[in-house]
């Protein structure tokens, strides 16, 4: 297939240590084309940010996609926001490699985690958290 008619798509990856979330959209990010939790997989709640939760979103994602005619995506992954950990929990890196293995091709990958400028103050008082 040459390059010029090649469909491309965004993959907006949620990833907290609770909960795994994929959205896949057009260029725009205007409408969506396939979505996917770790609800709509998993049976029991500690499961649903597990990697291999997250695999089967993306295996079943890339299938749709597929249907669809789109063979290349973007992933844009935010981890959780706020006063929590910063970094995106490991079901973010198993759904880029399940994407990958699928056969899908990856473009850029581009983390949109949002930063605070300083928001809300930590709990613990005065004096810290005393133990």
């Amino acid at each position: 297939m040459s390059e010029e008619n090649e469909k491309w798509a965004v993959a907006h990856i949620y990833s907290s240590f609770n909960n795994t979330i994929i959205t896949i959209t057009d260029m725009t990010g205007a409408e969506t084309i396939a979505r996917a939790s770790g609800g709509m997989i998993a049976k029991a709640d500690r499961d649903e940010s597990s990697p291999y939760t997250a695999m089967l979103m993306a295996s079943q994602l890339a299938d749709k996609l597929k249907e669809r005619g789109i063979f290349g995506i973007h992933v844009k992954v935010k981890a959780a926001s706020g006063r929590k950990s910063r970094t995106p929990a490991p079901g973010a890196q198993a759904a880029i490699r399940a994407f990958a293995r699928a056969g899908l091709r990856i473009g850029r990958i581009e983390d949109v985690t949002p930063v605070p400028h300083d928001g809300t103050k930590r709990p613990g008082g005065k004096r810290g958290r005393r133990v």
